[in-house]
């Protein structure tokens, strides 16, 4: 057991924290014997993959678990202990002393009151002599602080009528509503955007500089651990395995469990002296790489040209995608990056016949989709591969993944009985799970394993297309290395191309040959990796570089600062 830090200047603290949950009449520890300390005014990160404990130890920390969990040992804020502490005591800590930010703020915000209702009913909640136009002027104060634009509107909206970045904004605004000492921020910008995380990020750097609070920020994502966190508490199966500097656990990571989840990070270039030379001049980037241009248009996996999405909604068009040319050699990984809403989801989706083509032509294998028949169509579908970015949802929860992986061979192929369960173990077997799962259901797997069905699935029929939305963006680093991994492993098997989606560039570095980048329904730059990574020549792409953290503290202290002083100048 790791001791806590006892200094006088602590304001959280956990002593030998241990918490289990009955589950079919048996209790299972879920965290074991814990103890470290958040200081006063620090912002300390807790680390680790998913079921290490750490969300759990940050809700033991106001009584927020479960009926069936099972808590002991001792939580001290300040002085006063919370664990023993009665339901009406805790009401009071809640929000006025400590208060939290979930990691989906979209279903933590009540849908049915607008964001205002919600941030006055706070304030009155903890300050019971305020007037409602006093805790009004507090909320537009509040909005206006965690910078979203035109307070007094926004305070009439509903949480779906804000993008991601403005719940998160939102809820900070919340959390921060009663001035309180302590911050938990629960994966914050998990899924996020870079840039919509780089302005979570610096709201909460420009909170602490103008407030006293302290924060304690639970993440898997180190490159936000280099960004923002002044110590670090690395945790693994219920137990705290390593407590130091960011500095000094990025440079000499003590416990092999760290030095495996930093080297699980993906690395990537910069278009700076950050990472070295760039090594020669770049590719062009006004269109695909040689390796696409000199491929035969006709028999390319996938052409697009000036196609057009649009949606209709309350009398009006919302054009999703505005003129894109894009095309895809055998065998080759295109990466298409881009913010939320700038259509690079809507070109997957047009592709797999889920989103309108209003204009232009997507062609695979050489047959448009416009204009292709009811069986010619069946056919096409039975080239393409689609992996999305929540397996959960994709899975049907009610067919196990044997079912689930089978049924593209019983519909495509009408593959039955012993040699459909066949080509279904081996297909768990090619993702690295047991052949014996098949009769396992969606909800007893991780996600990672899950989205390892999801790509068995997708390659039942070994198509010559996978579209690949977001495969990685929720899951842990040390997974989404694995999962990466097998990705690439069955490329080179099966030799498909692939239409790789990502808001993560280190991620599309890592796997692709080739990058497009969109913004606003266009793709405004393409060219190979290297090019876009170390030389991009748009000024939208050098945003997205700019925004995405690296996992070095050095680095990101020093592209901070740049950033105040550009932001004071």
């Amino acid at each position: 057991m790791i001791a806590p830090a006892r200094t006088g200047g602590d304001v959280l603290r956990f002593e030998d924290l241990a918490v289990d949950f009955l589950v079919g009449g048996n209790w299972q520890r879920a965290v074991d014997g814990v103890s470290f300390a958040l200081r006063r005014g620090e912002v300390l990160a807790v680390v680790g993959e998913s079921g290490s404990g750490k969300s759990v130890t940050s809700l033991a920390t106001i009584g927020l678990l479960p009926a069936n969990a099972r808590v002991s040992g001792r939580v001290f804020l300040d002085d006063q202990e919370l664990l023993t502490a009665g339901r009406t005591r805790l009401a009071g800590i809640r929000g006025k002393r400590i208060a939290m930010i979930f990691q989906d703020p979209v279903n933590a915000l009540d849908p049915v009151f607008t964001i205002g209702s919600q941030l006055i009913e706070m304030i009155r909640r903890h300050q019971p002599g305020t007037s409602r136009g006093q805790a009004r002027e507090r909320a537009v104060e509040l909005l206006r602080m965690v910078e979203i634009g035109d307070p007094e509107q926004r305070l009439r909206h509903y949480p779906h009528q804000l993008s991601g970045g403005q719940c998160q904004r939102a809820m900070i605004a919340m959390a921060l509503s009663c001035e309180p000492e302590v911050l938990i921020a629960d994966e914050p910008t998990t899924a996020l955007d870079v840039t919509v995380q780089q302005e979570v990020l610096d709201v909460l750097m420009a909170l602490r500089r103008r407030t006293p609070v302290s924060i304690m920020i639970i993440t898997h994502d180190m490159g936000v651990v280099a960004d923002v966190a002044e110590r670090v508490v690395v945790m693994r199966q219920g137990t705290v395995v390593e407590v130091a500097e960011t500095r000094d656990l990025f440079a000499r990571p003590e416990h092999d469990y760290t030095r495996t989840l930093l080297a699980a990070v993906p690395g990537r270039t910069r278009p700076d002296s950050d990472h070295g030379d760039p090594g020669g001049e770049p590719k062009p980037q006004t269109g695909p790489d040689d390796r696409a241009a000199a491929t035969d248009q006709d028999r390319d996996p996938l052409m697009i040209k000036e196609l057009v999405v649009e949606y209709r909604g309350r009398g009006r068009r919302i054009r999703a995608v505005a003129g894109v040319d894009l095309r895809l050699a055998p065998g080759e990984i295109c990466g298409l990056v881009g913010e939320s809403g700038s259509g690079k989801s809507t070109i997957g989706r047009s592709v797999l016949g889920m989103a309108p083509i209003s204009g232009g032509e997507v062609r695979v294998g050489g047959v448009s989709l416009a204009t292709a028949g009811r069986a010619e169509l069946r056919a096409i579908r039975s080239r393409i591969g689609a992996v999305h970015q929540n397996p959960a949802g994709s899975l049907n929860p009610r067919y196990t993944i044997g079912q689930s992986i089978g049924e593209p061979l019983l519909v495509h192929r009408g593959v039955r009985g012993a040699e459909l369960a066949g080509r279904v173990r081996a297909l768990l077997e090619s993702v690295e799970l047991p052949g014996g799962w098949d009769g396992r259901y969606p909800h007893e797997l991780s996600g990672g394993q899950r989205q390892r069905v999801s790509i068995a699935r997708a390659i039942a029929l070994e198509p010559e297309l996978l579209i690949a939305d977001e495969p990685t963006s929720a899951l842990d680093v040390s997974v989404q290395a694995r999962v990466l991994e097998l990705l690439v492993a069955l490329q080179r098997q099966f030799a498909f191309a692939c239409l790789f989606i990502s808001h993560d560039l280190a991620v599309v570095e890592q796997v692709c040959d080739r990058i497009a980048v969109m913004h606003d329904g266009l793709i405004v730059e393409q060219g190979s990796c290297e090019s876009i990574l170390r030389s991009p020549r748009d000024a939208y792409t050098r945003r997205l570089l700019e925004a995405a953290p690296v996992p070095d503290p050095v680095v990101q202290r020093r592209r901070r600062e740049q950033r105040l002083e550009a932001t004071a100048s």
